[in-house]
């Protein structure tokens, strides 16, 4: 019960989630934000649940639950009593590690598939055709998403929110690799003009969060750096 409560606050973050571009800054700063407002309900609401139960009341539920909260506030009014022990503590244990791992297995929303999402329902390529592989020369590099257009091009996509030093993953494969279109889709807010610029000399497209873009001008005015909005089949052709 506590824990559809406390997820309820994910389902309303899920409706905002809903009008909103899944690679976009606002999307990603939600989607972080969903998992601790779940583990935050949820201490709140154990917190008030307990106190109900030692203060005596079990009114606030149906008939059959309410005989079960009395033994239940019975045992916890005798573990604080007698005991000395805080029956809350003791549940919170148990009950984040219960929304731990409904956080785990109701998220899937990561980044990846925030990309695959809009690689397959906007742009419309098959799932099917798009797979995670190794550059065949160059090992070290890891495309999240590999796949081919009509155009008879390999196109190779890098996933990171953030880039830190992993940008760097492309350099040599840009030399060595037979892959033929190459890009870097990031969130972006690390994405400097010094990072750009080594990323653009060797031949990888950028792609960032609208707002990010939007309000960086050395991202604008740099050739083959691209707002989220532009994530195209007709992009892609162009590049």
């Amino acid at each position: 019960m506590l824990l559809e409560e406390a997820k309820f606050k994910k389902a309303i973050i899920g409706e905002r989630l809903s009008k909103l571009h899944p690679l976009s800054l606002e999307y990603d700063k939600l989607s972080v934000l969903n998992p601790y407002s779940t583990r935050v309900n949820g201490a709140l609401l154990a917190l008030l649940f307990f106190e109900k139960l030692e203060a005596g009341q079990s009114d606030f539920m149906s008939a059959d639950v309410e005989q079960f909260l009395k033994s239940l506030s019975n045992d916890a009014i005798s573990l604080k009593t007698e005991e000395g022990v805080e029956p809350n503590q003791i549940f919170m244990l148990m009950f984040n590690e219960s929304i731990n791992q409904s956080i785990i297995s109701d998220s899937g929303a990561n980044y990846e598939d925030r990309i695959l999402s809009v690689l397959t329902d906007e742009l419309e390529i098959s799932e099917n055709a798009i797979s995670k592989t190794h550059d065949q020369k160059d090992a070290s590099t890891e495309y999240d998403f590999f796949f081919r257009l009509d155009d008879g091009r390999s196109y190779g996509i890098g996933a990171k929110r953030t880039l830190r030093e992993r940008y760097k993953q492309f350099i040599k494969t840009a030399h060595t690799g037979e892959i033929d279109v190459m890009i870097e889709i990031t969130i972006g807010l690390d994405l400097n003009r010094a990072k750009a610029e080594t990323i653009r000399t060797h031949g990888v497209y950028i792609f960032v969060a609208n707002e990010v873009y939007d309000n960086r001008d050395d991202l604008q005015h740099l050739d083959g750096v691209f707002p989220i909005r532009e994530l195209t089949i007709q992009t892609f052709l162009n590049l």
